[in-house]
């Protein structure tokens, strides 16, 4: 399948997706379980303990200075796999806007997220209140693990870590 079809599919079933709402009641948090984040326009609370998610990342070691090579991989896989969905600023699209995500989550949640989608989906309140306010559940991507790497340093490349 060359890339235009490629979009053309990713597009479709985003357009799909977004036809089919929850028909699931939104899980309830207890306020005092969680805060809004600085600029966080989102709409989505953080859980107080800043979970890592649900996954085999448990601590992800960033680089510093960030790692070009990675940057470079990682927008190569937004190109195809996540652009239609996510925009590069706060802005939603399908999903949410990628800007400022590296400050709202671990890096072990993004990972985890990325790599393990459906039972983050099912089991992380973050992850669930995304769906709530989105109401389009994100497709597993297959992401390898160094592909959710590569993503990860392009998403902290984009909120300007150095």
């Amino acid at each position: 399948m060359n890339r235009k079809h490629l979009l053309a599919a990713t597009f479709i079933a985003c357009l799909f997706m977004l036809s089919c709402g929850s028909n699931q009641p939104a899980s309830e948090t207890p306020a005092n379980s969680t805060k809004k984040e600085p600029g966080d326009k989102t709409g989505v609370a953080v859980t107080s303990d800043d979970s890592k998610g649900k996954g085999k990342f448990t601590n992800v070691e960033l680089t510093h200075p960030l790692d070009q090579k990675m940057i470079g991989g990682g927008k190569a896989i937004y190109d195809v796999k996540c652009g239609a969905c996510h925009k590069l600023s706060d802005e939603k699209l399908v999903g949410p806007g990628w800007k400022g995500v590296t400050d709202r989550r671990k890096p072990e949640w993004i990972m985890n997220f990325a790599t393990n989608t459906d039972e983050m989906i099912d089991k992380d309140p973050a992850a669930q209140a995304l769906l709530e306010k989105c109401m389009v559940r994100m497709p597993n991507q297959h992401l390898t693990d160094d592909d959710a790497r590569n993503i990860l340093e392009f998403m902290r490349n984009n909120d300007g870590k150095n």
